[in-house]
């Protein structure tokens, strides 16, 4: 590729607070959609429509291996807007157009449609959602690749981003739920969170797109001509970039399996509240203690990341998730109103997990640019974001076989049932030992990524 087709990159420059600011409202969208379903869908489905577990953990399975399937489509997609028309927001606008109906319905069946009717439903509404997601978040997460070539800029503009990520998750995590019993029934009450939820994520993704033509450059038109066009090449560029990059194929590889561990947690919280502290409203306790802290400790890490480099903060943090989320076994001996203090310390970390990856993928991308064809970051986030989808999808899937191995026995809204004691201890482990030891396992990827601030800032 010719020098003249290169987009001209934003400069090292301190970012605008206004460019900062829209950028971060993005995350109410990504908050909300990566919290409330993982937080209740598993539980509506099972506890509301009477859907076996197995299955509803197959439904949520199956709407996230969608999300995989796409996601390089879109990523190369993306790239191809930002070739021909300067700018991703097409795609962005499109995803936040489009989701608050689709979210909406994925909470609007009625257990009167029977447990078949009411999971193929959810089904088909979860599959719309979460493509209308995808057309937001990939070319998303592609933007401060673009929008600084900074190594410190980009840790600031992702930790302002999960400052309000970790607020959304507050407001989403205690909120859905609140908004959940504020209904005269279950029926209505997830409806209303439903549609409450889905128009606030769109908002926040709508908003969010206004900072794509601040980070898009026009690229020569001989350029858009470079990025692949057919279905079999888009999947084949994203494999070219795995392939070429080894810093990506360390950083994914953490972030799968760390994504993992929060899923699994995440699916989990509402089974703990319900039958370890006896409380279906506890969830919304759980939530606070995570994201309370979390949300002070953003700042924390950022400066720790300046002083000492995004990569060992982020050992850091992974190491004090996975001690923190260890210590909760001792709740099938043991359960209590202590475990708020287990997840107050995994949420101080979790703030780290969650912007250090983020700040590191920017990053990579621009060490991958250096050496390759510019103008792919949507290519690389395409991969980055089925990586995380698949992560988030088996935390699920892990939790639904738990229950299931365990006895677990679903039931409908406004029935009483009781569960077995190997489905109280399946409940405690899918929240505690199981994620410590995939967040121990991320350690050994994360060794493996070699890229420090010389290597970006040269």
């Amino acid at each position: 590729m010719s020098t003249d087709a290169r987009p001209e990159r934003a400069s090292a420059a301190r970012l605008r607070p206004r460019t900062i600011a829209l950028y971060a409202i993005g995350s109410l969208g990504t908050g909300g959609y990566a919290t409330l379903p993982g937080l209740v869908l598993t539980y509506f489905l099972t506890d509301n429509l009477g859907v076996s577990a197995l299955a509803a953990g197959l439904i949520v399975t199956a709407a996230k291996i969608w999300d995989v399937v796409i996601d390089p489509l879109i990523g190369a997609a993306s790239d191809r807007q930002l070739a021909r028309t300067g700018s991703r927001r097409g795609f962005m606008i499109a995803g936040a157009a489009t989701l608050p109906l689709f979210f909406a319905l994925t909470f609007a069946v009625p257990p009167t449609w029977g447990p078949a009717a009411g999971a193929l439903c959810v089904l088909l509404a979860f599959l719309a959602t979460a493509t209308a997601f995808s057309l937001f978040q990939v070319p998303y997460v592609a933007l401060p690749a673009e929008l600084t070539d900074s190594y410190d800029e980009r840790t600031r503009l992702l930790g302002w981003r999960v400052v309000v990520l970790t607020a959304a998750i507050l407001l989403f995590g205690a909120g859905g739920p609140e908004l959940r019993g504020a209904g005269g029934d279950q029926v209505i009450g997830y409806l209303v969170m439903g549609v409450a939820a889905g128009l606030a994520i769109g908002l926040g993704m709508y908003v969010a797109s206004k900072t794509a033509d601040a980070a898009a450059t026009r690229i020569a038109p001989a350029a858009a001509a470079e990025h692949p066009a057919g279905i079999r090449e888009q999947y084949a560029s994203g494999f070219r970039a795995l392939r070429r990059s080894q810093p990506f194929r360390a950083l994914l590889a953490t972030f799968l399996l760390q994504a993992l561990a929060t899923g699994t947690m995440l699916a989990g919280a509402q089974y703990v509240a319900t039958w370890v502290l006896r409380s279906e409203d506890a969830v919304t306790l759980v939530f606070l203690a995570l994201v309370g802290p979390a949300l002070l400790a953003t700042p924390g890490w950022t400066a720790i990341a300046r002083r000492s480099g995004k990569e060992r903060a982020f050992r850091v943090a992974s190491v004090v998730f996975a001690i923190a989320a260890a210590s909760i076994t001792a709740a099938v001996w043991m359960p209590g109103a202590w475990i708020y203090a287990s997840v107050a310390v995994a949420g101080i970390a979790y703030a780290g997990l969650q912007s250090l990856p983020m700040a590191m993928l920017p990053d990579v991308i621009a060490h991958d640019e250096r050496a390759h064809t510019p103008g792919q970051a949507g290519t690389f986030t395409g991969v980055w974001t089925a990586g995380e989808t698949v992560g988030f999808a088996l935390g699920a899937t892990f939790v639904s076989l738990t229950l299931a191995a365990t006895g677990y026995v679903s039931t409908v809204a406004g029935a009483a049932t009781q569960q077995p004691d190997a489905a109280i201890t399946g409940i405690v482990l899918s929240f505690s030992i199981l994620p410590a030891l995939l967040m121990m396992a991320s350690l050994a990827t994360l060794a493996r990524y070699r890229l420090r601030r010389s290597d970006i800032d040269a």
